[in-house]
């Protein structure tokens, strides 16, 4: 583990809090009127500076970054969890999720929620990886045999000791979410075998264990923050990418790659995390109240997934000229256990982790 204080994170911070400045805001500012409520034409589900609100604004507002859209289901659980949290903390905390890589791409935000320039952010599980190698635990292909036992594990109380590990690098995990299997889509014809993938480009997200992902799965895995890879695939740089139904949707990758076959090899997490400095500020009984409702919220989260997933297959098959192709995962099964049997027992804490996973099947 290890915290990052880089020029960038630097230049990011001042960015932002000229932006913010700009708008009327700042980082974990007094926001609210002196009534701590939101007037009627403040409650609305964007703010003047692209923020997605709740309907109640605290006399502090967190600031939460995050690389999609605001109608993404992740941003409607924190802006859902938003006016929980006021009732809970009677007007002292809301949140705002600023969406789009508005507070920067979600490397970027890890590193500025580390050093306290932000206060929250929802990430990829690899980001967390890259300051925890354990992490890769819950993030490893064909770990988890469905959606809802993904569900059970994250509602067990299991990941505890794993999300205190990040406490000495700067932040704390609240709580862990995910969209649903990820997938492989390409440009010019769908993946059925690994060796459909043999020389295949496909982006991965910015880890070691999601490069060895691509390679065991017959591909080669190309690192790159999610804002470059329509482009990519469209000039060629890329043959494809792998992600769940919605953010494919949602960033409008149909366009470039139209060919979505049902790998169905990842369900990896988003982990909402806090700043720790800010989370060690707060009340004993505020802090209680936000872990409160942010372990709440992971129900909220799974539900809304589960609806948008099951709206945007059928839009693919009926609406978007998208060919979705049924695969035999086995072979993918298969070549992946050299890379699950490496993760799940790198330490004691993926030791364990990984027996927990066994008996919630």
């Amino acid at each position: 583990m290890f915290k990052r204080k880089s020029i960038l994170a630097l230049a990011l911070a001042a960015g932002m809090t000229f932006s913010l400045a700009g708008c009327g805001g700042s980082s974990s500012s007094s926001s609210a009127a002196a009534s701590g409520t939101a007037s009627k034409a403040a409650a609305t589900s964007s703010s003047a500076s692209g923020a997605a609100t709740g309907t109640k604004v605290g006399k502090t507002v967190l600031k939460c970054s995050f690389n999609q859209s605001a109608d993404n289901p992740e941003a409607k659980t924190v802006v859902e969890m938003s006016d929980k949290l006021y009732d809970a903390t009677d007007g002292r905390y809301s949140i705002e999720v600023y969406p789009n890589e508005l507070l920067g791409s979600q490397k970027d935000s890890l590193e500025l929620v580390e050093n306290g320039a932000i206060d929250m952010a929802i990430v990829a599980n690899s980001m967390v990886e890259n300051v925890n190698p354990d992490f890769a635990v819950i993030g490893c292909p064909y770990m988890f045999d469905s959606i809802d036992h993904q569900k059970k594990l994250f509602q067990s109380g299991a990941l505890d000791d794993l999300y205190a590990t990040t406490e000495s690098a700067g932040f704390d995990v609240l709580a862990a979410y995910s969209l649903g299997a990820r997938c492989i889509y390409t440009k010019s014809a769908p993946v059925k075998t690994p060796a459909d993938l043999s020389g295949k480009k496909i982006r991965v997200m910015q880890s070691d264990t999601m490069v060895q992902m691509l390679k065991y799965m017959g591909g080669v895995g190309t690192p790159m923050s999610q804002g470059d890879v329509y482009s990519a695939i469209q000039a060629g740089t890329l043959d494809g990418a792998e992600n769940n139904i919605i953010t494919y949707v949602d960033l409008k990758q149909y366009e470039v790659a139209p060919f979505f076959s049902e790998t169905n090899h990842l369900m990896i997490p988003d982990e909402l995390i806090i700043s720790s400095s800010l989370f060690k500020g707060m009340s004993e009984d505020d802090a209680k109240a936000l872990k409160k409702v942010a372990n709440e919220s992971v129900d909220t989260m799974f539900n809304l997934s589960a609806k948008l997933r099951d709206e945007y297959l059928t839009k693919c098959k009926n609406e978007l000229g998208v060919t979705i192709t049924t695969v035999d995962i086995k072979p993918f099964q298969d070549a992946m256990k050299p890379l699950i049997d490496s993760v799940s027992n790198r330490s004691d804490m993926t030791k364990s982790i990984y027996q927990e996973i066994q008996k919630l099947k």
